[in-house]
């Protein structure tokens, strides 16, 4: 029998061990791929924060890749954090992915939830947020019942409105620049027109989508009122809260354009109760810019089951410095710049004195029609009738 040479057979020798290796690292990552298939998935909720600025709204547009989301960039973190599989990121009914509120284009949040179903890999959090831009964060995750839905478990919103408070200057006898100051006399007069809007009101004159006999335009108001003003980079400002069981489109805008062109002395106060009636009632819409969905509320979920002793209530006191440490950094910023550069307050009030807060419908209806101007800013974030 001839001899191998023995360089063929060294040769041989170590292309069997390279072929071998090639066979227990394909198997290897085969494993990995089944361990993450046989993960279980889970029902939970994530805490979101986020800078709207730049972005299309919360919800993912499907084929219209020009319209950058929010949901953009958390599915694709998930995805890449390996939480999902690739397959659930183009069709989100597979995670059972639910958003509690849908903000629009230029809205921030501080505290938006999410329900969906994930593999729950070990460090999760810090997993997806070193595949999310800084500007984006979530700050929490806690398990929920597998048949919860972070829309429909929902009882309420909290929404905050951030605004120089020159908006608050009367048109007449106060200085309508940025060295304005908010008196205690003003801001008493602000609270007490903004506390009208508590309780059940037919607000079909603060949506375009609802006509006054529509049943779903009567929205439940359970606070509303704006804080103590105070100074960033020489212009003072002051935020409005208002919490609310669910938001129409452009609800809360016109709610606050109202008050500002009363507070400016453009409109009547009795033009509140007015807009409640039959009638069409003119109402301004402040712009979006300032709008940030500052907290979502789960009251009756955590009665029932945040003390079951298999849930915890979704409350969010351990992350409420985080959340504050965001804001600081990322939401509150982004609002006293973009105001500083476009102005967006200033220019939207000097349009104030071309709204008739006393014309008919007839009247109204051919302004509309003479001048359509588009909205950008969208709706009020919640917008929960239309999903």
């Amino acid at each position: 029998m001839a001899k191998r040479p023995s360089g063929a057979g060294e040769a041989a020798e170590e292309n069997g061990q390279q072929e071998n290796k090639r066979l227990k690292g394909a198997a290897g990552e085969e494993d990995a791929g089944d361990q993450s298939k046989r993960t279980p998935k889970r029902k939970i909720v994530l805490l979101m924060a986020y800078s709207g600025k730049g972005y299309h709204g919360m919800q993912r547009n499907l084929g219209s890749s020009q319209f950058k989301t929010i949901e953009d960039d958390l599915v694709c973190a998930l995805v890449q954090s390996g939480c999902i599989p690739e397959n659930h990121g183009e069709d989100m009914k597979k995670m059972s992915f639910q958003r509690c509120a849908r903000t629009d284009k230029g809205v921030s949040a501080a505290g938006q939830i999410v329900s969906l179903k994930v593999r729950l890999i070990d460090d999760i959090l810090e997993k997806i947020n070193n595949h999310l831009p800084s500007h984006i964060r979530i700050l929490g995750l806690k398990r929920v019942t597998g048949g919860f839905n972070s829309k429909n478990k929902c009882d309420a919103r909290t929404y905050a409105y951030m605004l120089p408070t020159f908006a608050f200057a009367h048109k007449d006898h106060d200085v309508q620049e940025e060295a304005y100051r908010l008196s205690k006399e003003t801001l008493e007069k602000v609270n007490s027109l903004l506390a009208c809007y508590k309780g059940t009101h037919n607000f079909h004159n603060f949506t375009s989508q609802k006509g006054p006999k529509d049943p779903s335009a009567k929205r439940y108001i359970m606070e509303m009122y704006c804080g103590e003003p105070f100074v960033r980079e020489n212009i003072e400002f002051a935020v409005i809260k208002v919490k609310g069981q669910s938001f129409m489109m452009h609800q809360i805008r016109k709610m606050i354009g109202l008050v500002i062109a009363i507070v400016k002395g453009y409109a009547p106060e009795s033009i509140i109760e007015r807009s409640w009636g039959e009638e069409k009632v003119d109402v301004p819409k402040a712009p979006g810019l300032g709008l940030v969905l500052e907290r979502v509320h789960f009251e009756k979920y955590n009665r029932r089951f945040g003390n079951d002793g298999l849930h915890e209530p979704l409350e969010w006191k351990e992350e409420e410095e985080k959340i504050a440490v965001f804001k600081e950094q990322y939401i509150y910023p982004t609002i006293i710049n973009t105001e500083r550069e476009e102005k967006s307050m200033m220019s939207w009030l000097n349009t104030l004195s071309i709204h008739d807060f006393n014309s008919s419908a007839a009247e109204m209806d051919a302004n509309n029609k003479n001048s359509k101007n588009s909205d950008l800013e969208g709706s009020d974030g919640c917008d929960d009738d239309s999903d």
